[in-house]
């Protein structure tokens, strides 16, 4: 196999010595605080930067027992869907070394994919852990907001990302998030409804009686292969017990332009802080608007200086009302329209991304092209919910993923109802 590119750095970090993941390796996504150990965030501008803490999960990872193989390969800050962004090379997907492993969290689905890691973390925006599992043939779950701390977590768009599980097995996910949920005094957005969790005995299997709901908007847009393997998930749920009925989430089309416009908005304002002096690599001489245009021209790539210009634009005099609170009123409504939704059925069903995973080099040109592959799961990131994504198979083979949303910490449900697909 080719190298997949799939860590930034490779230092071993011991948990105790017993617990849940005693014995089990995992790989960390590089944008999550080690202390010691090297947190890049994939971009030139940390390239050195060694936090003096651990992240929350980290802290519980090496309680657990766990065992740190590495900090895995990302997209810049994040900010990407196949991790070709990052300052240390692309990941390649095991499946197909030719192609994308998805993204932003594409190290940390490659890792687990290829054996390198038997588990791995992720941090999820508007899709970052959904879609590199649904690329690689994995399992990912990204937790409703609040449920694991983001404490240590370097921050791209606050009030949207979560940290959550990759695993080769939705039991195996469940268990790591066992681990790592659970309310935290450092982050006070966490809430107390993982604490003394146990996700892993839901994944039964038992789906009987279950009612899934299928956004008619959410298939309508994917790829004919992948709408293919979709339905054959969706039969063979059927076939378990459970049901489905098609509905309707009309807000879902202003969904993927509000997520970019208050997802760029946070960024600009968290990126403030890497200017060469607080963060980052130094700008140099000169006085300081100079040493600060040096050191973000030299430090961020491409797709991150995009953003944020994109992100201050929205925010500038002027325009924050045509854009940036237009794009939160517009989140008001996808929330509305799934919480009616939910009313209805238990799980909200839909392919995960609306492609196959593309080859390495095919979307970089195009900003719009990958913008538009996070359709299906930004609307997830704006509601604040739980989803999953979950092997449904394959086509032209190459993996497709299943995703399930449930309500607001319902993750049992998800999870029993993700380990019917595998099972």
């Amino acid at each position: 196999m080719a190298d997949l590119n799939t860590f930034i750095t490779e230092e071993r970090i011991d948990g105790d010595d017993d617990g849940p993941l005693a014995g089990r390796t995992v790989a960390v996504k590089d944008n999550i605080s080690t202390e010691g150990v090297r947190t890049t965030c994939g971009s030139a501008m940390l390239t050195d930067y060694v936090p003096p803490y651990d992240a929350t999960v980290v802290s519980r990872l090496k309680d657990a027992g766990a065992t740190i193989v590495g900090k895995s390969n990302m997209d810049e800050f994040g900010m990407g869907t196949t991790t070709e962004t990052s300052a240390f090379g692309p990941t390649r997907n095991p499946v197909d070394a030719d192609r994308v492993p998805g993204g932003s969290s594409g190290g940390s689905a490659a890792a687990v994919a290829a054996g390198d890691a038997d588990l791995a973390l992720g941090s999820d925006t508007g899709g970052s852990i959904r879609c590199p599992a649904a690329f690689c043939g994995v399992v990912g779950i990204k937790p409703t907001y609040g449920l694991v701390s983001r404490y240590g977590l370097v921050a791209y768009a606050n009030s949207l990302e979560q940290i959550g599980p990759i695993a080769p097995s939705v039991e195996d996910a469940a268990v790591l998030l066992d681990v790592v949920s659970g309310s935290d005094p450092n982050d006070s957005t966490t809430v107390d409804a993982g604490d003394g969790s146990d996700y892993a005995a839901a994944a039964d299997g038992d789906v009987e009686g279950l009612t899934l709901g299928v956004p008619t908007e959410l298939v309508e847009g994917a790829d004919e292969a992948v709408v293919e393997a979709f339905w054959d998930a969706i039969d063979e749920l059927e076939a378990q017990g459970a049901t489905y009925e098609e509905v309707s989430l009309e807000s879902i089309e202003h969904a993927l332009a509000a997520y970019y416009v208050i997802a760029t908005s946070e960024a600009s304002s968290n990126l403030a802080r890497f200017d060469g002096v607080r963060y980052g690599v130094s700008g140099g001489e000169g006085n300081w608007n100079e040493s600060f245009a040096t050191a973000r021209e030299e430090g961020f790539g491409a797709e991150v200086k995009r953003r944020i210009l994109l992100g201050t634009y929205a925010l500038s005099a002027g325009y924050h009302d045509k854009y940036y609170k237009k794009a939160q009123d517009a989140r008001a409504w996808v929330r509305r329209d799934f919480e009616s939704v939910f009313d209805e059925v238990d799980l909200v069903a839909s392919p995960t991304m609306p492609v196959l995973p593309p080859e390495l080099g095919e979307s970089l040109d195009d900003p719009l092209q990958l913008y538009l592959m996070d359709a299906n799961t930004v609307p997830v990131n704006l509601a604040n919910l739980p989803a999953i994504s979950v092997p449904a198979g394959d086509a032209e083979g190459l993996p497709v993923g299943l995703q399930l949303v449930a309500p607001k910490f319902d993750e049992a449900t998800m999870i029993r109802a993700a380990s019917a697909v595998e099972n």
